[in-house]
């Protein structure tokens, strides 16, 4: 069976329908701004009483919790890398998608929702990032057993028109 791919505008803290999330943390994993914020904000403070225990993280890694307040059951934290800093960039970046992917794998998890890891404040030019994402999601996906769909939530039309053209088309590739 294929795996679904969507890309939508709209907030990944507000996924009711996804057995999980994918926050895009900071290294310690607690609120920060952007999606790490929206996320911690929305699942109340019993997230970060649980995640900060997991942290501090690298570049690249991810971790699992529950979601509590989230309509979700899982919150996956990953720690993308700070463009320019953080070397090299495109593998580090790679490894939090496949390393999110796994957890889910993991966990049994059907579907899954990321955004734009690195692509906003850690200064990831977005269309280089969305081409990383699209290279691991083709080497990974055929390897999935337990997700069925996977949607990205983007918070910009350009960004939801490169995910579109770029990644959307995965999913039927790849059935």
């Amino acid at each position: 069976m294929a795996v679904v791919i969507e890309c939508l505008k709209g907030d990944i803290a507000n996924q009711p329908d996804l057995d999980a999330v994918v926050n895009a943390a900071n290294a310690d994993l607690v609120m920060g701004g952007g999606v790490a914020g929206a996320i911690h904000r929305k699942a109340g403070p019993l997230l970060e009483q649980e995640s900060s225990k997991l942290g501090p993280i690298k570049p690249g890694q991810a971790v699992i919790t529950g979601a509590y307040d989230l309509a979700n059951k899982f919150v996956i934290h990953c720690l993308g890398p700070v463009y320019g800093q953080d070397k090299p960039e495109d593998k580090l970046l790679a490894d939090c998608y496949r390393n999110a992917l796994i957890l889910a794998e993991e966990k049994k998890i059907k579907s899954i929702g990321f955004p734009a890891i690195s692509a906003g404040a850690f200064g990831y030019p977005f269309k280089q990032a969305a081409y990383v994402v699209r290279d691991i999601f083709v080497e990974v996906i055929p390897k999935l057993k337990h997700i069925k769909k996977i949607r990205f939530l983007l918070h910009s039309e350009s960004g939801l028109k490169v995910y579109n053209q770029l990644i959307k088309p995965i999913g039927g590739y790849l059935s």
